[in-house]
């Protein structure tokens, strides 16, 4: 009877250790330091911490378009310790790219969408170009300019393309390992243009650093006032910037609801919400189903402008 108690006292105590999170928990950024999304996945670690009781650790894995970190989550043990924060490329890669090391719809599992916004066509201060039609107007004389991205299959990138495409002029693309090393170069006048995501320039663009041409949303964003559209000057133009959480398929359903608690008590403090709807970001901290369903309705719009209008991966 004492072996049956005391082997029933370790059974609890071992389940008690298991629980969820006993450890700490990592989010791979899929891009560099200094960005936008490393901004906003460092800012969410501190209030996911705070609600998990364990240490959120960010570890920066960029390159390859954002492959090389979400494959990183995708090759990860089912247990809810590694998540990847993932953005517009994650719905645009599968149809941009020929091949992918994981599969989209059976490698992960969702876990909350955090915010949706604009990009924002942005130039240095003392760029010549006041106007979208200051830069149609170059292109049309025959000058190259050229675009930064945060890489292949990310907003900035599809931004780019999209206002290549419709406004059937030749932009240069040059992909960067995110959207802070971008960023310095657009400062340093090596590139011409940056449709960065709200986060990524806004405050840049406060300081006078940068200068906001245009929104990419269909309509003009409240976060940049007297900003017009790019559609005002390229009619059809629309490109929204998302981000959100997902693990690795097979995450037991306890652990990803303990995730999208923390996600939500961290996106909903006063502080993160009102920084970044400064930004332009509308916060959503949306269930796991919900979440899973807007991927699968970007993916499906993105496969046909990628498709119509023949965009490629550089």
């Amino acid at each position: 009877m004492a072996q049956v108690i005391c082997l029933g006292l370790a059974l609890l105590a071992g389940l008690a250790h298991a629980e969820f999170p006993d450890k700490p928990v990592r989010i791979v950024v899929p891009f560099a330091p200094g960005g936008g999304t490393d901004l906003i996945a460092r800012t969410l670690g501190q209030g996911m911490s705070q609600a998990l009781g364990q240490p959120v650790v960010i570890d920066n894995k960029p390159g390859a378009g954002t492959v090389i970190g979400t494959d990183l989550v995708a090759k990860s043990a089912p247990d809810g310790y590694n998540l990847v924060i993932a953005t517009l490329a994650h719905a645009v890669n599968p149809s941009l790219l020929s091949k992918l090391p994981y599969n989209n719809d059976t490698a992960f599992a969702p876990v909350s969408l955090i915010g949706r916004g604009p990009n924002v066509l942005v130039v240095r201060t003392e760029s010549p170009f006041k106007t979208v039609k200051d830069v149609l107007d170059a292109a049309r004389s025959g000058k190259k300019l050229t675009y930064a991205s945060q890489g292949n299959g990310t907003s900035a990138h599809l931004a780019g393309e999209m206002f290549a495409n419709l406004t059937k002029l030749d932009f240069l693309h040059i992909p960067y390992r995110g959207a802070g090393p971008a960023m310095v170069d657009v400062l340093g006048g090596q590139i011409d243009l940056f449709f960065g995501t709200a986060a990524a320039v806004g405050n840049l663009v406060d300081q006078g650093k940068l200068r906001a041409l245009a929104v990419t949303t269909p309509e003009p964003s409240p976060a940049f006032k007297g900003v017009p559209t790019v559609a005002a000057s390229v009619p059809g133009y629309a490109v929204e910037s998302w981000y959100g959480f997902f693990v690795r398929a097979g995450t037991p359903a306890p652990v990803i609801a303990k995730l999208n608690a923390a996600v939500k008590k961290a996106a909903q403090n006063p502080e993160f919400v009102k920084k970044v709807e400064q930004e332009g970001l509308i916060v959503t901290a949306s269930e796991p189903a919900e979440f899973d369903r807007y991927v699968k309705a970007e993916e499906a719009r993105w496969r046909k402008i990628v498709k119509e209008n023949n965009i490629k991966a550089d």
